[in-house]
């Protein structure tokens, strides 16, 4: 195994390209061709270029994750002693329902489809932009928009939303729930949903259209096919959560009754419409992560990807299944069939495992170099496998029975979107050079790793043991208990180790601004990205390599390369 260099001692010359750069055919030709236009703050408000919009898409998200993660520090304070009083009933319910809903339509889906998406595919199919730049500035727009009213609902009289992330009727309505609060979070979710499809049919538009010459489907990199797979998703999800939006608006203002069961409504209508888009929602949100480590593990291991066709066909699978498992979320209302969905769960986790399996075997053998984004994609790894395995017993009808109203669903839901945090912050550190042209401190990195990760099994752990000694969820004080005490004490020691992980993140950005030069591919990565300049010119290439593989830098970088990989030549989708 190769030992980490730190940032200063990757070399660059005075024009700041790395060693590994000096092997390609120059990517620089024409460089005379640069783009001049409006810079500042008027670029970010005009721009359509997706890289700046990328950027816009990575700032706000990163900001969302600081500002959930703040109402995660105040809960995990509140639940420190058993009749605590940091905050009153109601102001609980505020933070737990902006925190689940932060983090998941703020942070990790803008984040997953929004913002290195948004950066980093064009780039990496060869393409000058997406498909529909306006409409890309549209999405982000919308999405920043959505952000800021979704916030608003804390300066409104009667607060912020208060009924949960997941807004169950009859909670949802407009007498359990009255105030301005609520009508702000369903607002701000129409507006990012709209955001969200908008990036979807330019994800779609993109990839099967701007491909450049040579860059077959089977030649694209793992992120991009799943994002291609992201995309078709979002496309069939998120216009059914819109409509049962729209509707709970209805309801809550022209006396629709749609939800509402004395006046004829059906209020388990709104659970079978959040969660057809709430399980496929999963996967929207991890399949962008799951292909940032794909591409992250195979560099740091030196290799080729094990089973790229096993990895997309994987990937295929647990889309098609998403569409089919919504109700696992439902087996306690006792009005959906349980061995269907039970069995329709407990198949998905196999796709998802062949892809554990193929990440592992990547890994093997490989000349391992721990920089700080391959020990973050192994976090990733290591961290969804447990959120995984605990969603298998979650997916048996008994089982669930059990554990749903428990903390116990808490830790597995926290084991996935700590994943989810664990691979976006891999992919932060692996593609910020390109971003940039600055690489992060190593050092920090590592630090900020180590305390991420310990921290997140800190936090989950004593929450699934809570569970199972049967902690109810979703309550601001409980029994006084010594046990239970204890256990939330160790979940809020791994709670603020978190929180100070992210902060680290943020100290890490200011220390390292353009100190660290990175060159166009300092880590001698392998797909087209890495072939132009860091940060890429306007329209991304001034020359492009002939594109044989899915590694086409590579290709271009190591010409005399005789690898034959899975009994594949140049000529096919191998190398």
């Amino acid at each position: 195994m190769t030992d980490l260099l730190e940032p200063s001692s990757l070399s660059a010359d005075s024009h700041g390209h790395s060693d590994a750069d000096h092997n390609s055919a120059s990517p620089h030709d024409g460089a005379h061709h640069e783009h001049h236009g409006a810079t500042g703050i008027l670029n970010w408000l005009t721009s359509t270029d997706h890289k700046v919009i990328g950027m816009s898409y990575t700032i706000t998200s990163v900001a969302m994750l600081v500002i959930g993660g703040a109402f995660a520090m105040v809960i995990r304070a509140q639940l420190v002693a058993p009749n605590n009083h940091l905050v009153n009933f109601s102001q609980y319910n505020e933070l737990f329902t902006m925190h689940g809903s932060v983090m998941i339509y703020l942070f990790a889906g803008p984040f997953a489809f929004g913002a290195l998406a948004n950066f980093i595919v064009p780039i990496q199919i060869g393409a000058p932009d997406m498909a529909f730049p306006r409409l890309n500035a549209l999405s982000y727009w919308l999405y920043l928009t959505g952000s800021i009213t979704m916030l608003l609902g804390f300066f409104t009289a009667g607060g912020a939303a208060n009924f949960g992330w997941v807004a169950y009727a009859p909670l949802s309505d407009i007498i359990n729930s009255p105030g301005a609060g609520a009508d702000l979070w369903i607002g701000a979710l129409l507006l990012t949903g709209f955001s969200a499809i908008f990036t979807g049919v330019n994800l779609t538009a993109t990839i099967f259209y701007l491909r450049a010459p040579g860059m077959t489907l089977f030649r694209m990199p793992i992120f991009t096919w799943n994002l291609l797979v992201t995309g078709i998703l979002i496309l069939l999800a998120f216009p059914v959560l819109t409509a049962g939006l729209i509707m709970l608006f209805c309801d809550r203002h022209f006396q629709t009754h749609i939800y509402t069961q004395h006046l004829g409504g059906v209020p388990v209508l709104w659970q079978h419409i959040f969660w057809f888009w709430g399980h496929p929602e999963v996967y929207i949100l991890a399949l962008p992560f799951f292909g940032m480590v794909t591409e992250i593990i195979p560099v740091f291991s030196k290799k080729p990807v094990f089973g790229y066709k096993g990895m997309v066909f994987a990937t295929l699978t647990i889309a098609a299944l998403s569409l089919g498992v919504w109700a696992h979320h439902m087996f306690t209302t006792g009005v959906v069939l349980l061995p269907f969905f039970s069995i329709m769960s407990l198949l998905i986790a196999v796709p998802t495992g062949i892809k554990i399996f193929n990440w592992i075997g990547t890994m093997w053998r490989g000349q391992i170099w721990f920089s700080t984004a391959m020990l973050m994609s192994i976090g990733f790894v290591v961290t969804f496998l447990i959120g995984g395995l605990t969603g298998i017993y979650l997916a048996s009808p008994p089982l669930d029975f059990f554990a749903h109203d428990t903390y116990f669903v808490v830790a597995h839901f926290h084991s996935v979107v700590m994943a989810l945090v664990l691979g976006g912050m891999a992919g932060l550190y692996y593609w910020a050079p390109k971003m940039t042209g600055y690489l992060l401190n190593e050092r920090i990195g590592k630090f900020q790793f180590w305390l991420l990760f310990i921290g997140t099994q800190l936090l989950t752990f004593p929450q699934y043991v809570l569970g199972l000694q049967g902690m109810p969820r979703r309550i601001a004080q409980y029994i006084l208990d010594p046990g239970w005490q204890t256990l939330n004490i160790w979940s809020s020691v791994g709670g603020f180790m978190i929180g100070f992980s992210t902060l680290l993140f943020v100290v890490n950005l200011w220390v390292s601004w353009k100190k660290y030069p990175a060159g166009d591919n300092p880590w001698d990565a392998h797909t087209l990205e890495w072939y132009t300049t860091s940060p890429p010119p306007h329209h991304n290439f001034y020359r492009l390599p002939q594109i044989r593989s899915e590694r086409p830098t590579w290709d271009a970088n190591h010409p005399d390369s005789k690898a034959l990989v899975h009994g594949h030549n140049e000529d096919g989708a191998g190398h």
